[in-house]
């Protein structure tokens, strides 16, 4: 409420953080697993004096640096902008309570800039040993800013001690920090191998090839085995209510659980195809098919996580809508439009209600629903609807509907609210 608001209407509902945060994230975890592949990688081309190999690894260092450093730094940029636009209060609470976790982890990212570059242009100019140095400190530092976002990412999903204490340690080591970072580090592994099939499948010799390919599949053969192990701890580290949450009282996750246990699976039987002699066409398709499978996997994870914070933003600390729990009893008294920094329309009379109505919209609910968009529509949910039925809903957000903040506000917002969601936006005369 002490910001502006952000109108978004068709591309609102999380449509557009969710579009760039999991192409980002996809980037970003590929960037923690491939330093280790690339150094790993590098390893067996020396061991076994393998000069294609090697020349694969250089190859593949270039779509490295061009896919994590260009395409990655800008969708981060992306997730920075995004966030400061649609949630400012939830992103000001991040940066005030992590400012140091935020720098180390800047720094550390300007210690991978650095070094893949290093990396990838001295192949033949640096000492073996001083090229391997070089990428153990780029696999380091990516690793290490898992470490740092790790911590923050999750203080918003458990925030835990940090809620009584405001301490930095308790919100950092918050109760799935530990099981996410595992978790995280298998997923990278994973999506490290899934890239290198990528670019596998383009080399020509028809033995190097295949012995890439089977290289690539143990990349994902054993990590996945250990994710999902990580999975069931993440899961079990989970409070109660977060874990009632996601399982059992939000139907809309259910299907991105069933995409998850799908894609497991998957990704095993997958890994076994890519490791069987193939044509280096099928190769291919297949990579690109595995990508696709690897990127479902990811991105069902991220919104089951995502989901299971709502109907916070900030566990038990701050609704979707930024506002803080705290301040309900109290804006329940005084009102949110009285309290609102940046709306127009006050005080609420007869001939402004439906324009008060739509202030309202997009100060409580524009965070979590778009107005004719994919995500979260409000057209159709309210579209049968009555002042009586949407009296009834509002009235039970919270506790009817608990992945819904409470509507905060006094009775007469909640008369306008109402009568913005069943006049203005279906074109209907307003009922007496």
């Amino acid at each position: 409420m002490n910001y502006p608001v952000w109108q978004l209407d068709f591309a609102g509902g999380g449509l557009l953080i969710a579009l760039i945060a999991t192409i980002h994230v996809f980037i970003a975890q590929f960037a923690v697993g491939g330093g280790l592949f690339l150094v790993l990688t590098e390893i067996k081309g020396r061991r076994e004096n393998n000069r294609q190999i090697l020349e694969y690894v250089q190859r593949h260092a270039r779509f490295f640096l061009v896919l994590t450093m260009v395409l990655g730094s800008l969708t981060g940029i992306g997730i920075w902008f995004t966030i400061s636009l649609l949630s400012p209060a939830a992103t000001s609470t991040l940066i005030h309570n992590f400012v140091f976790a935020w720098a180390i982890e800047w720094l550390f990212f300007l210690v991978e800039i650095i070094s893949i570059f290093i990396y990838t242009y001295t192949f033949d100019r640096l000492t073996e040993r001083d090229h391997l140095r070089v990428g153990w400190i780029y696999a380091v530092s990516a690793w290490l800013s898992l470490f740092f976002v790790s911590g923050i990412i999750d203080f918003m999903l458990t925030p835990g001690a940090w809620l009584q204490t405001g301490s930095f340690w308790d919100g950092f080591f918050n109760p799935t920090f530990w099981p996410a970072l595992f978790f995280r580090t298998f997923l990278s592994l994973i999506l490290a191998g899934l890239f290198g099939f990528l670019t596998a499948c383009t080399v020509k010799e028809v033995f190097v090839r295949h012995s890439l390919m089977r290289y690539c599949a143990t990349w994902l053969l054993v990590p996945v085995v250990l994710l999902l192990g990580a999975a069931w701890w993440y899961a079990s580290a989970l409070p109660p209510e977060v874990g009632e949450m996601i399982f059992h009282r939000m139907p809309f996750l259910t299907q991105y659980i069933r995409l998850f246990a799908i894609c497991s699976p998957l990704i095993v039987l997958g890994g076994l195809i890519m490791a069987i002699r193939m044509p280096a066409g099928v190769n291919r398709v297949f990579a690109v098919v595995m990508l696709l499978i690897g990127f479902c996997y990811l991105g069902a994870f991220e919104f089951i996580r995502e989901g299971g914070r709502r109907p916070y933003i900030i566990r038990d600390h701050m609704y979707a809508n930024s506002i803080f729990k705290k301040d309900i009893s109290s804006l329940a008294q005084t009102g949110v439009i009285k309290a609102a920094r940046w709306v127009e329309q006050r005080p609420i009379t007869d001939s402004n209600r439906v324009l008060v109505g739509k202030e309202l919209f997009m100060t409580l609910c524009l965070s979590c629903h778009s107005i004719g968009g994919p995500m979260n529509n409000i057209l159709p949910r309210t579209e049968q609807l009555g002042v009586r039925e949407l009296d009834m809903i509002l009235g039970s957000m919270g506790r009817g509907y608990p992945y819904m903040p409470p509507f905060i506000g006094t009775a007469e917002e909640q008369r306008a609210l109402t009568a913005f969601l069943t006049t203005a936006l279906h074109n209907r005369r307003e009922e007496p």
